[in-house]
């Protein structure tokens, strides 16, 4: 009786192996395809983009363009520049605009930009541009202007180098899905 009972605990070990592994299995042949064309979660490294989004905090980057509005001035941008993570940045220009700023104060085709993301006391004094955005391209700067490798050091960002639209925030939890 006890052989028997031990023979039918290791066939269900064996078989809630199996089940788990096959059910990983699925999983990831699901999940790859997802992060390859749809959407990828990206961990914020920097504090580039404080006072938005923080060293820590995890994101998702939309990679569906077709079924997103447009890209416009104030979205957030995922992008390769080189080896490493991607970079996460705000498109402050477009095609054709020109771009500047002025004591710390964006200003894009002469107007003064009012951004709530950006803490302007903190970038108080620096100065930039004018630039015109070429075409098939998109104009970039972190919203912590003072600490932040951006489209004034590296150029604008071709169209085909954004990989994503960061639309949500996944970490931390008091900010789960919440807009950047």
């Amino acid at each position: 009786m006890t052989e028997k009972l031990t023979s039918r605990r290791a066939s269900r070990v064996v078989r809630w192996r199996r089940t788990t592994l096959s059910v990983l299995a699925v999983v990831a042949v699901l999940l790859v395809p997802i992060r390859l064309w749809v959407a990828e979660p990206l961990r914020i490294v920097t504090e580039s983009m404080e006072p938005t989004l923080t060293p820590g905090e995890h994101v998702l980057a939309w990679k569906v363009p077709a079924l997103a509005p447009p890209l416009g001035r104030g979205d957030l941008v995922a992008f390769a520049h080189g080896p490493g993570p991607l970079y996460v940045k705000r498109v402050v220009g477009v095609a054709g605009d020109r771009v500047a700023l002025r004591d710390g104060r964006l200003f894009v085709n002469g107007r003064a930009v009012p951004e709530e993301y950006a803490t302007p006391d903190r970038i108080d004094s620096v100065y930039f541009g004018p630039v015109v955005v070429p075409d098939g391209t998109v104009f970039v700067m972190g919203d912590n202007r003072a600490n932040s490798f951006d489209s004034r050091a590296f150029g604008p960002v071709a169209r085909d180098q954004l990989r994503g639209r960061v639309v949500a925030v996944l970490w931390p939890p008091s900010r789960l899905g919440g807009t950047p």
